[in-house]
């Protein structure tokens, strides 16, 4: 097995960067395989595209008559592209990006007459069965119907020569089978909720669009290299590995020289990129060794996060071409930063305006105001429920560690406009007086555009952090489906803008407030209840867990714990008030989310188990035999004084022994914990028993393991090291 290490050294040390050319500047490829509004003018009737853009920006429905007029000239237009097959493209409960592929060829019935053939029907609703895919007890496999509908709102793509056609996917009866629908429904309530407000302050917003720029962090590693590690192939990360002596210490990675493979990936990647309208626009090195990142342009939440389902494939499959593998997983190895994937998020008017950014007259700030402690008190409020919207086994070894977020979610908005609320927290109760109405328009109000030009310091240690203009949701985890964590958000900030709304017109009505008195004291009162949640310092200390205690902010560090909270009698009743989920539904996310984890956690341990006893015990035995040999050799010479001369080698065996025994017994433990957690039938008890009994056994047994690497002479070694994974350019 070492051999295979060497081989894969050998080969990924004379890897040279694949040849590639960029084929026009990045405007011209822009969207070319996306049949956006520049593809729908040339193929679509004026009805067709009149139909689409009206179900896009209104949320109308189209007609069965006009679908088929948009499937023809979709069609023609993929036709001309060299497409054979399309397929309604929709993302199941797996986290990941499902599709069935089907020829647009077509006979008539005795075989003849072959056609291109693509219409409405086809377009609008598929029935891809896809039966095995999670459902929480929805529907049972007997009853496997399930459909995929258009999405108007994601404008179809071309990969490769299928043509792609972004779908929802709901069951027979009715509920969500996947992480769009819940999306959808979310943003469709934040527009009705904000646009209400907007309108305190400009009657002529009539829609409000939610915003959305992830960050990707990644791994690139060698695909031999990555090829020779059983773990990294099978969990996505390396389970047992001794660090390697020098890691990210220098900080010599960190926004460094791209190396040249790296980069030449980068712009493959990136040409592909443009050709299906994702607008990546900035790259860099992160700071772990072979760590990167790529981000993109903002765009409206729904796309952003097709863009970035579609783009974790692309990466993948770019990757293959430059003979990389993409690591996605949020701590992959031991010892170096993991991997986020932080969501920054925003609000924008269709009169052009960034609800989180302030201007320069009191009445936007206001409502910028308005809108930036609105959210605030909704994360506030539900804490809990947005801890849970990122909680996953992978992203459980990320989060509190000393690169990422702390378990604990909190929001920085930093000292200037801590000292803003402050001022505004001391509003008298009830209607203004003139002197403080001016005083708070011109001193404080008024002069937030000055402020945020000095509040430009960040908190990397907040999960949840104001950062100019825009909200930044630092923990969602690298290898996440950002629909989780942005339908939670902007379910959380559309039901506190309802209650927001409801409150200032009730001052008006019955206190006979003028608007912005009613608002100011909402505001107000706001402040004061939302105290718990801010926090200036530093996340990862001990202290701030040992203060976070004190406010009754939760800490939970693992994902049974944090998941609860999707079933809490208040997201459930918020859920069913915007009509995101109802109880079927988020009680069948519920038993998936444990479902998974529970799965996770046992492929890990019985992989580990593998290595362990399959790789690491035999190597060292071969190791120790050659050990002992020595020892006999120096017997026959030396006699008596061997055990003189041979100290350290008698030491060094009976070391060896000790890992051995400690790894088999940790093994045996853990698969009797593994036996008796598959016997319960509760998932809850059963993630738990995962969780508190099973994992615990992982870093013994890596400890061990990673003893023996040290011990075990190098050449013996049968898996590639830390230091060949992670500095192999």
């Amino acid at each position: 097995m070492s051999t295979l290490r060497f081989q894969a050294l050998k080969e990924a040390s004379t890897r040279k960067p694949v040849h590639f050319e960029e084929i026009d500047r990045k405007s011209n490829l822009f969207g070319l395989n996306v049949f956006n509004e520049k593809a729908m003018k040339q193929y679509l009737t004026s009805d067709a595209f009149k139909g689409v853009r009206d179900a896009i920006q209104h949320g109308t429905k189209i007609e069965r008559k006009l679908a088929d007029y948009i499937a023809m000239g979709m069609k023609e237009w993929a036709l001309a592209k060299g497409v054979t097959h399309y397929t309604h493209w929709f993302q199941p409960l797996t986290g990941t990006t499902a599709e069935k592929h089907d020829a647009f060829f077509e006979t008539s019935y005795d075989g003849s007459d072959p056609v291109e053939k693509f219409g409405g029907a086809q377009l609008v609703q598929q029935e891809p069965d896809a039966s095995s895919f999670p459902n929480g007890g929805i529907r049972n496999t007997f009853e496997a119907r399930g459909y995929t509908a258009w999405d108007p709102t994601s404008p179809a793509f071309i990969y490769g020569t299928t043509l792609c056609i972004p779908t929802v996917f709901i069951a027979y009866t009715g509920e969500a089978l996947d992480n769009k629908i819940p999306l959808l429904r979310a943003l469709s309530a934040m527009d009705e909720a904000a646009t209400e407000v907007c309108k305190y302050f400009d009657k002529n917003v009539k829609k409000v669009t939610a915003t959305l720029g992830w960050e990707q962090e990644y791994f690139l590693i060698d695909k031999a290299l990555a090829n020779s590690r059983p773990d990294l192939m099978m969990t996505g990360r390396t389970l047992l590995g001794h660090t390697s002596a020098k890691g990210q210490q220098l900080d010599d990675h960190y926004f460094g020289s791209i190396p040249t493979r790296a980069l030449t990936y980068m712009r493959d990647l990136e040409q592909e990129c443009m050709l299906l309208g994702i607008p990546v626009k900035t790259r860099h090195n992160e700071v772990a060794p072979n760590q990167f990142e790529l981000a993109p342009i903002f765009e409206e939440t729904n796309l952003a996060v097709d863009h970035n389902s579609l783009l974790m494939d692309v990466m993948q499959r770019v990757a293959e071409r430059h003979d990389f593998k993409v690591l996605f997983h949020e701590k992959p190895f031991k010892g170096v930063n993991g991997s986020g994937k932080h969501n920054n998020w925003s609000l924008a008017t269709d009169t052009g305006v960034n609800l989180l950014s302030p201007s320069k007259t009191p009445m936007s700030n206001l409502q910028f105001l308005t809108f930036f402690i609105n959210t605030i008190k909704a994360v506030n409020d539900y804490e809990t429920l947005l801890r849970a919207s990122i909680a996953t086994a992978s992203n459980d070894h990320r989060l509190g560690a000393n690169e990422a977020p702390p378990a604990i979610i909190s929001v920085f908005i930093g000292a200037q406009l801590t000292k803003v609320l402050s001022e505004l927290e001391s509003v008298t109760t009830g209607k203004l007086s003139p002197e403080e109405k001016t005083d708070l328009k011109l001193n404080v109000v008024g002069k937030i555009p000055d402020v945020l030009l000095d509040n430009t310091d960040r908190n990397r240690t907040s999960p949840f952090a104001f950062t100019g203009n825009k909200f930044e949701f630092r923990a969602v985890g690298s290898n996440a489906n950002c629909s989780n964590a942005m339908t939670t958000l902007n379910a959380i900030v559309a039901k506190q803008l309802k209650d927001f709304k409801i409150e200032v017109d009730n001052l008006i009505d019955s206190k006979d407030m003028k608007k912005d008195d009613a608002i100011f004291n909402v505001l107000r009162e706001y402040i004061k209840q939302s105290k718990k949640i801010l926090f200036e310092g530093d996340g990862y200390s001990d202290a701030w867990e040992k203060e976070a205690a004190k406010r009754g902010l939760s800490n939970f560090k693992t994902t049974p714990e944090a998941i609860k909270a999707k079933v809490s009698k208040q997201a459930l009743e918020l859920f069913a008030e915007l009509g995101i989920f109802n109880h079927v539904e988020a009680e069948a996310r519920y038993e998936i989310e444990l479902e998974e984890y529970t799965k996770k956690i046992q492929i890990e341990g019985r992989v580990l188990g593998d290595i362990a006893r399959n790789h690491v015990i035999p190597t060292a035995i071969r190791y120790q035999n050659t050990l002992i040999e020595n020892v006999k050799g120096l017997k026959e010479i030396f006699g008596k004084e061997f055990e003189t001369i041979a100290k350290e080698q008698i030491v060094l065996i009976k070391e060896i022994s000790g890992h051995i025994e400690g790894i088999n017994s940790k093994v045996l433990a853990m698969t009797d914990e593994r036996r008796t957690a598959n016997h319960l039938t509760d998932a809850q008890k059963m993630a738990e028993a995962y969780c508190n009994k099973v994992k615990p056994y992982f870093e013994d047994i890596r400890n061990h393991c990673d003893k023996l690497e040290l011990l075990v002479d190098d050449e013996s070694w049968t898996l590639t090291k830390y230091r060949e994974l992670l500095f192999t350019k």
